[in-house]
């Protein structure tokens, strides 16, 4: 009997160590398709230097509940308050739950976009897109889009209302991003999709959100 249960335990640890050992890979794998400009984690973030994040609220969003209803979370503030940091933590837990995640930050996105139209494959770059769990679209608002860019940056959104999330972080508050659209259609369409539908997250210093080591 001591034998059958020494042998049992040990099976079980070999295939929770494989079980494990294939969680990291995807998460490996998840990670690095992902793009992030860099790496950051919820367990990194300084709640006590986070003016305007309820950690009540981060913490629900991080369980991952706004991924799986497609919900979208728009982050806002000025430069350096940890827009970005709390977007890539985020980020890196949904790799962590398994969600397929893509990072564009937003000048690098509209290049993109020129880019795939050239190609003849911006249909299958929409495709992809339409398909990823979260789109993280940082900095949105610096630079201005032409009304092609416009139309495919809308449809973009379109494809994932309802269907997917997507994080948006801005230096802008949401109010002002109508006046980013110069066709009132598409800037009527956009604020439909993702103003009156998203959580936010609005920070108002610029303190560093990284834990100090």
């Amino acid at each position: 009997m001591f034998f059958i249960n020494t042998f049992t335990d040990g099976l079980r640890i070999l295939l929770q160590a494989e079980r494990d050992q294939r969680q990291s890979n995807r998460y490996a794998r998840l990670v690095n398709n992902a793009s992030f400009r860099y790496r950051a984690s919820i367990e990194e973030i300084n709640f006590d230097a986070s003016g305007g994040l309820d950690k009540n609220l981060f913490f629900s969003l991080a369980n991952g509940s706004y991924i799986r209803d497609a919900e979208s979370i728009l982050i806002t503030g000025a430069t350096g308050c940890g827009k970005s940091f709390i977007a890539f933590a985020l980020g890196d837990r949904a790799c962590r739950q398994g969600y397929s995640v893509i990072y564009f930050g937003m000048q690098k996105l509209l290049s993109k976009l020129k880019i795939v139209r050239l190609e003849g494959v911006a249909v299958r770059f929409f495709e992809k897109l339409a398909k990823t769990d979260l789109l993280i679209i940082d900095d949105f608002g610096i630079g201005t889009m032409d009304r092609q860019q416009q139309l495919h940056f809308l449809e973009i959104i379109e494809d994932r209302h309802a269907r997917k999330s997507t994080i948006i972080s801005s230096q802008l508050p949401p109010a002002n991003w109508f006046d980013l659209f110069s066709d009132e259609t598409i800037a009527d369409a956009f604020m439909d999709r993702m103003i009156h539908t998203s959580h936010r997250i609005e920070f108002k210093n610029r303190e560093s959100l990284r834990k100090k080591k």
